[in-house]
């Protein structure tokens, strides 16, 4: 079973030296000391997706994107296979209730249906989390 749920806001933070900080931090330390975080579908995705945005706009290196990925490799990072099967009904309807993108209501789905507090940085998701009674985990 995992520990959390980790959305890619709490995930980026390690890659950028204005973003980083002790919780952050602490968090990339869960999960290097054996914490196990459970992501949708997405999740890589929007990973690569700003770390590529990042390079083009020269905020990042091709050698930093490297080393960004080298980081996520070994962290025990489980991705949820009912995502997509969710798409269209649990996790649309989510997105409508809470006005959240399709995106972030994927990550509250997530927590709610495993019942696993919320690592993100997202000001508005985890507004939504605190409606749905979603824990959330410094970050």
């Amino acid at each position: 079973m995992s520990d959390f749920v980790l959305d890619a806001s709490a995930a980026l933070a390690w890659c950028f030296a204005d973003e980083a900080d002790a919780a952050s931090e602490a968090l990339l330390e869960r999960l290097a000391g054996g914490d196990t975080a459970e992501v949708p579908a997405i999740w890589a995705l929007e990973i690569a997706n700003v770390l590529a945005a990042a390079e083009r706009r020269h905020k990042l290196t091709a050698a930093d994107v490297a080393e960004a990925v080298a980081l996520y490799e070994p962290l025990a990072i489980h991705v949820d296979e009912d995502t997509s099967r969710r798409s269209l009904n649990e996790i649309l309807g989510l997105a409508r209730r809470t006005q959240l993108s399709s995106y972030d209501a994927a990550y509250l789905e997530l927590a709610m249906r495993l019942g696993l507090p919320l690592a993100t940085r997202d000001a508005d998701l985890r507004a939504a989390a605190r409606r749905a009674g979603v824990a959330l985990i410094a970050c």
